[in-house]
């Protein structure tokens, strides 16, 4: 596979937490090819070999999105769907839309941190008044990537 992006390492752009940081988000009018990956206590087992396949497909269309925006839905521990945005759509992959309102959450650390970070978004939610329907994970970077930068940024989406 080419090199994914112009950035540093090839691969993940460097990622700014800025634009997503304590954000509602709607995703109205976002492709996403939708896929599924195998888990075992949400560790993801084949997240690589998914990637890599929907990232040639991507490529292969020209249909990378000018910002990268994956969404994992772990709606168990032994699997979980995702969600990666496109520009356009891409024939041979399953398309999806993820609708509703979103408010936006990043966090910084380890991804054992994460039950912490579940209950501070549910936090967060219930301090804007809202009430926590679903919630999506954005993996901002790969592991490799995440070393390289100093920085593991994760972003919460939880459906209002």
């Amino acid at each position: 596979m080419e090199k994914l992006c112009d950035s540093e390492t090839g691969c993940c752009q460097r990622f700014d937490p800025a634009p997503w940081d304590g954000k509602e988000v709607d995703f109205e009018g976002v492709h996403f090819i939708k896929d599924h990956v195998r888990s075992f206590m949400h560790i993801p087992l084949n997240f690589g070999r998914v990637m890599v396949r929907n990232m040639e497909r991507i490529q292969k269309e020209g249909a990378l999105a000018d910002k990268p925006l994956l969404l994992s839905d772990e709606h168990s521990a032994w699997n979980s769907d995702i969600y990666i945005a496109v520009s356009k759509k891409v024939p041979g992959a399953e398309m999806a839309k993820v609708p509703g309102k979103f408010l936006s959450k990043v966090f910084e650390g380890e991804y054992r941190n994460m039950g912490k970070w579940v209950e501070e978004m549910e936090q967060f939610v219930k301090s804007k008044g809202k009430k926590m329907k679903k919630i999506y994970f954005f993996y901002t970077t790969c592991p490799k990537c995440a070393r390289y930068y100093g920085k593991n940024y994760v972003v919460l989406f939880a459906e209002v």
